[in-house]
């Protein structure tokens, strides 16, 4: 008997950890999706409990307090986000586009949640500065041929790498997106077309 109970929960030990990883999923896609949805002071470990389907005692059983929750939530989207973009293969001006669409079109909400709410916790404000780090490091490694001192030193008035590379950020970042899909209402095929249009002078060979 002891060891047949013994194997039951040997057994039994995969499928609790697994469920104890779709909760803990679960948890941070409802705290993500209230976060979009609410002010960051709604975002609650009521609301959070509510909108998962578990009692707020899991909530905090599985990561700690609100404060270590929300920043859970960020640092996962984070991860998902680099992951997504990393995916972008360099010197590909079209596949970047679709690449950086992608993202935005799936988390460029959060992201636009994430800095109007920086200010307000020092733990958002780590997220944020880590999210413009990564972006630049996007830009860099995506346009590097465009980035060649040789590249550069071939255009005319030899614009210098900094100032390039801030170029394309600039251009790629999620508050273009939101000026061009959200202000100004345009598909994402026409935002992809118009951000290729606004790239072309940067990346033109001549």
């Amino acid at each position: 008997m002891n060891m047949a109970a013994a194997k039951s929960r040997a057994y039994d030990s995969p499928k609790r950890a697994s469920s104890a990883a779709q909760t803990g999923r679960r948890i941070l896609q409802a705290t993500e999706d209230l976060f979009v949805e609410r002010p960051l002071s709604e975002v609650t470990l009521n609301a959070v409990a509510e909108r998962a389907g578990v009692t707020v005692q899991t909530v905090i059983r599985r990561f700690g307090d609100r404060t270590r929750l929300i920043g859970a939530c960020a640092k996962a989207a984070m991860d998902r986000v680099g992951s997504q973009r990393n995916a972008a293969p360099p010197g590909d001006v079209p596949a970047a586009v679709g690449n950086l669409l992608e993202h935005y079109e799936t988390t460029g909400r959060l992201a636009l949640k994430l800095l109007a709410e920086e200010q307000a916790s020092p733990e958002l404000a780590q997220i944020t500065e880590a999210g413009r780090k990564l972006h630049r490091q996007w830009c860099a490694r995506v346009f590097a041929p465009f980035l060649d001192p040789v590249f550069l030193a071939s255009l005319q008035g030899s614009p210098d790498r900094g100032r390039r590379l801030a170029q394309f950020v600039a251009l790629c970042d999620v508050y273009t997106w939101k000026l061009l899909r959200l202000d100004a209402g345009l598909s994402r095929d026409q935002v992809g077309q118009s951000l290729l249009e606004m790239l072309e002078p940067f990346t033109r060979r001549s």
